[in-house]
């Protein structure tokens, strides 16, 4: 970073954002000993990140013009409002896709091709699939998850183990995903590339994925096997899944690459008689409405990060990271415990990885760590503990869905030993950051950090 540019270090400047944490954490604690169904869920984070701001506002110097202006500014960054917009566009090629029947097709496709006796296994093939496909890991359990459980219970399948299948299926695909939001908040927070991240995260996050496969191959056999009803699909509905993943991979602009995906899915959906024009364009609409929240949550925390960076929040953090890293694979050790103590504080991975990107990016100008790494490791450690965490929505969503079946409900306890892929990513991680077998990309094309930070300054 650019040491003539830099404010003075102040650690009072995080004071908004510890108040912005402090009072999502403690009102999820409070309302969860209360016993309310998500309780972390309850208070919306664009108005917990209000709070935050009006603290900023009331204690930071200059008159309200100019801190107005600040705000501004960094709600104006470009690669917040990139980042915000591809959240519209994801949220409606998910909805239009789910509309015209992609959700359904995809998942009986599937199970039409895996034997009952490989089913817990194949669960967690399709879960990933879906989470890929579709970008969400809560739309995946709420999908997947009472198929799952319904087959588990009349199989006589071990509950516990087919639930952390989908749940770690879900996590799996939904940190790969091109139009995950924590995709989009990883790589525009790091400025990098998608297809770049999704490199270096594939090939730590695959052998994990191999592994819990593998042992749910093993484990997940059922004694004795049977019939699972299989609903009627249409592939030509998955078509429009498969085109966005292989244009995303292909490197085309990811506008275009989502947009291409809405106008596929809203022609397929409108020849096969399930969209009109006016439902078609009501479900973009609805998918655009379905990312309000963390739209605006993106927009107030980048408003707020400019505020405090400019107040001298973020160069008092990296003063004291510094004095705790020596060397750039501890870089990525402090940047991978800074995105896994964001998620447990808000119980939300993309609201943990815009809250630690910035950090996270100063620390790859100071230490020049590889930001196509930072972006990856961001998106790794809030997924691993926001599918283990028992407050976060995933593993709440998922133990709901088990209430009523004739085994009994399975609560987050239950499924903390079985939680195979997120345990082994975690493994796989740290095994990354000291054995860099994931950095073939990174290798064949080293970063540019003179050119990064002379932009990056502007």
């Amino acid at each position: 970073m650019d040491q003539k540019n830099n404010p003075k270090a102040n650690g009072a400047a995080l004071i908004p954002f510890a108040v912005f944490i402090l009072l999502y954490l403690g009102v999820g604690i409070v309302l969860q000993m209360q016993g309310v169904d998500m309780a972390f869920y309850q208070l919306p984070s664009p108005v917990a990140i209000l709070v935050g701001i009006i603290v900023a506002f009331l204690m930071f110097k200059g008159t309200i013009e100019e801190k107005f202006s600040d705000f501004a500014k960094g709600c104006g960054d470009e690669n917040i409002l990139t980042m915000c917009f591809i959240y519209l566009f994801a949220g409606a090629f998910a909805t239009v896709a789910s509309a015209m029947g992609g959700v359904e097709s995809t998942v009986y496709l599937c199970l039409s091709v895996i034997p009952i006796e490989f089913i817990t296994a194949g669960m967690f093939v399709i879960a990933s699939f879906l989470a890929v496909s579709t970008g969400s890991s809560m739309g995946t359990i709420g999908t997947i998850g009472p198929i799952a459980i319904a087959t588990a219970d009349t199989a006589g399948l071990s509950m516990p183990l087919m639930v952390a299948a989908v749940v770690g299926g879900a996590m799996f695909g939904d940190n790969l995903s091109m139009i995950s939001d924590t995709t989009i908040a990883a790589t525009r927070t790091q400025g990098v590339e998608m297809r770049d991240k999704f490199k270096v995260n594939f090939f730590i996050a695959l052998p994990p994925a191999v592994i819990t496969f593998v042992l749910l191959l093993i484990l997940g056999r059922p004694e004795t096997a049977t019939a699972v009803e299989i609903m009627d699909f249409n592939i030509i509905k998955v078509l429009p899944y498969v085109v966005v993943l292989v244009l995303a991979l292909l490197g085309m602009n990811v506008f275009l690459t989502l947009g291409s995906g809405v106008v596929l899915a809203g022609i397929i959906g409108i020849i096969s008689g399930d969209l009109t024009l006016l439902s078609f364009s009501s479900n973009i609409y609805a998918g655009f409405s379905g990312m309000l929240e963390i739209f605006l949550l993106s927009l107030f925390t980048g408003g707020l990060a400019h505020m405090v960076t400019k107040n001298g929040g973020l160069q008092w953090v990296l003063e004291k990271i510094q004095g705790m890293v020596h060397s750039k694979r501890s870089a990525e050790v402090g940047i991978s415990a800074i995105s896994a103590i964001a998620d447990l504080a808000v119980a939300n991975n993309t609201i943990a990885i815009i809250i630690s990107g910035q950090i996270a990016k100063g620390i790859c100008e100071e230490y020049e760590v590889d930001p196509r790494r930072s972006a990856s490791l961001l998106d790794i450690w809030s997924c691993i503990f926001q599918g283990f965490i028992p407050y976060g929505a995933q593993i709440l969503l998922a133990c709901s869905l088990t209430a009523g079946v004739s085994s009994g409900a399975i609560s987050p306890l239950d499924l903390f030993p079985l939680l195979w892929y997120q345990q082994l990513l975690a493994v796989f991680a740290i095994i990354s950051i000291f054995v860099p077998f994931a950095d073939g990309v990174i290798r064949k094309r080293p970063w540019n950090f003179k050119t990064w930070k002379a932009e990056d300054a502007k």
